[in-house]
């Protein structure tokens, strides 16, 4: 489970990252448009890992690889409660609720709300792209992004996701280098603990600052 959630964290802080190409405006969001192609293995220089891997074929194991890491996210976390479960009984003998953050209590809420998004997601800009309200031409990225954040509502529904996503990255973060072996001691706790709210807090401004320019007109 540590392992998987690193996985899908790197993902996102690399996804962020492409995201925030849409502020290089110059030559019609060429750059935006070549990163999405490139990724896809649709550019002149064959994509990203060419010649290493055949044009268009990285883009498929990385679907693969993530596509996995979410299915034992998911098993992972599946199983871990079912074994809490059978071991503590019907129900707890004495029941106190020890000091956790909001993250940290809706943890298993907020892993279904994010596998819905994701499918919401990927419906709207990879599986059938244009639907959804995203709108725009297939064959230029940026814009069916424009469309689709232009559209207050839906910039609406990614801020609430975001925010979701974020919490469970916090804990989720935190959780897994403790899970791995660096939760030492008192000083160590509170390193991982300031490094998991870094990353909530640079993945949600680095996702919305895009959508946001958009709604606003920064981004046209």
């Amino acid at each position: 489970m540590a392992v998987t959630g690193l996985i899908m964290i790197a993902f996102l802080l690399m996804h962020m990252y492409g995201n925030l190409k849409m502020f290089y405006t110059a030559d019609n969001f060429h750059a935006f448009d070549y990163y999405a192609e490139w990724l896809k293995g649709k550019t002149p220089d064959g994509g990203i890992l060419y010649p290493i891997m055949p044009a268009g074929t990285f883009i498929w194991v990385f679907r693969f690889v993530l596509l996995l890491s979410v299915v034992l996210h998911i098993w992972s976390a599946a199983s871990l409660s079912a074994k809490t479960l059978a071991q503590r009984g019907s129900k707890y003998e004495n029941s106190k609720k020890k000091v956790q953050t909001y993250s940290a209590r809706t943890m298993r809420w907020g892993g279904v709300i994010i596998a819905a998004f994701l499918i919401f997601h990927l419906l709207q800009f990879t599986i059938v792209p244009g639907s959804l309200g995203a709108g725009g031409e297939i064959e230029h990225p940026h814009e069916m992004v424009l469309a689709s954040f232009s559209m207050w509502w839906m910039v609406l529904i990614y801020a609430i996701c975001m925010v979701l996503i974020v919490m469970h990255v916090r804990h989720g973060f935190w959780s897994a280098f403790a899970t791995l072996g660096a939760n030492l001691s008192a000083r160590s706790r509170q390193v991982l603990n300031v490094l998991a709210v870094i990353v909530a807090a640079v993945l949600f401004v680095g996702f919305m600052v895009m959508p946001v320019a958009v709604l606003i007109g920064v981004i046209a």
